[in-house]
């Protein structure tokens, strides 16, 4: 009796030193030596880790599959954008004019075109100014939901590690408390 008392708190300190990492209380139900304790304590041990790798490869693998499309094409469509209201403002201002209308068509549409690529220009300026801009508030974004997502899976990796090491040691015979 006293030989087996003294086998159960050796093998409870021996629990408590080896269980640093999960912190779990460990109670052999079934009289195990503290040899049995222990090679069954590193055999849960080395469960839990493959658990929590596994865990944190598959949340890797989720993060790495999301393909971040930037912004594109801001140039041209300023340009674009510019054109069109160049031409439309090389015609309201040459309206103005009184002699506007006695010039030849081909004169106006040269009007109109240099009015227009000058507007283009410019707004091919805004347009990639503003698609930085854009580009930066994403990156910005896609930084800090890629911080919360990794400490969600490192918090997820954690919880898969305890649930294993914990069945894994309920399977051989110990009572497993938080």
């Amino acid at each position: 009796m006293v030989k087996r008392t003294l086998m159960t708190v050796g093998a409870m300190a021996m629990m408590v030193a080896a269980l640093d990492v999960h912190s779990q209380a460990i109670v052999p139900a079934h009289g195990q030596t503290p040899e049995q304790v222990q090679a069954d304590t590193a055999a849960c041990q080395a469960e839990a880790k493959t658990a929590y790798d596994q865990a944190m490869a598959a949340a890797s693998q989720a993060a790495s599959s999301s393909d971040p499309s930037g912004p594109k094409g801001g140039r041209v469509r300023g340009a674009a954008a510019g054109a069109a209201a160049g031409a439309a403002a090389a015609e309201v201002r040459g309206n103005q004019y009184e002699n506007y209308d006695k010039l030849s068509s081909d004169t106006k549409q040269e009007y109109r075109q240099n009015q227009a690529k000058e507007a283009a220009a410019a707004g091919a300026v805004v347009g990639a100014s503003r698609q930085r801009r854009e580009r930066r508030e994403d990156q910005a974004s896609e930084s800090q939901q890629a911080e919360q997502q990794a400490a969600e899976a490192a918090q997820a990796a954690e919880t898969a590690s305890r649930n294993a090491y914990s069945a894994c040691m309920t399977g051989k015979g110990y009572t497993v408390g938080p």
